[in-house]
């Protein structure tokens, strides 16, 4: 019988069998293990808390895209200085793919370039920033127009603000392009496993940071 392992409250280890998992967390896991491509995550020079985020997929179920998070799960706040407090990273994993038909063949999906992984990465910080002197009905406004900035901006990635910053990727140093801003920042580039990468943060600097395979993708749930 498959098992996975936990921690009684007593604190002795225990296991506990699939069936008793709870069935989100089942499904959570299971979108990650069901992807064509491999997951991405921070290197082991990174000792810190590990876990999933989402998983992002087509109309005919096959899974484009991913997170992983890392250091504390952040939460949106309008306090500024709690938010500052916060120590996180996300890495995004996406499919590297051409322009090709859709799987039920009604239309043409566009092809996944280092553009795609910058735009999910920009619009994945803003998901959890909240100015503070921002009143509460007026978030979803600013969160669409700053979206589409951060569409934009992943569209030029040649230009400013976006910068350039070499990062190990499985050992081997990759160009990412790279940004900052108020509430965060933000990197994209490719693996060498027919993915790109993007990340996004903030209480973490980017420079420190290294990426590579996920070996065990259940070991982060």
């Amino acid at each position: 019988m498959e098992t996975t392992s936990r921690v009684d409250t007593d604190g002795a280890p225990g296991t506990v069998t699939a069936e008793e998992v709870p069935a989100a967390r089942r499904r959570t896991v299971d979108g990650y293990l069901e992807a064509p491509f491999p997951w991405y995550g921070l290197d082991d020079a990174f000792t810190g808390p590990r876990w999933l985020m989402q998983v992002a997929t087509a109309a005919d179920g096959t899974v484009q895209h991913g997170s992983t998070g890392h250091g504390d799960e952040p939460s949106v706040k309008t306090d500024g200085s709690a938010a500052e407090k916060e120590r996180f990273a996300a890495v995004i994993t996406v499919a590297a793919s051409p322009v090709r038909r859709s799987g039920d063949g009604t239309g043409v999906l566009d092809a996944t370039t280092v553009s795609s992984a910058a735009w999910l990465a920009g619009s994945g910080l803003l998901a959890y920033t909240w100015p503070p002197q921002m009143d509460h009905t007026l978030r979803d406004d600013w969160l669409d127009q700053q979206t589409e900035t951060a569409f934009t901006l992943a569209d030029d990635l040649g230009s400013a603000p976006w910068s350039t910053l070499s990062l190990p990727v499985d050992g081997v140093p990759v160009e990412f392009h790279y940004r900052e801003s108020e509430f965060g920042w933000v990197l994209a580039g490719s693996a060498h496993e027919g993915v790109h990468i993007g990340a996004y943060g903030r209480g973490m600097s980017a420079y420190g940071l290294g990426f590579s395979v996920i070996k065990d993708i259940e070991s982060y749930a």
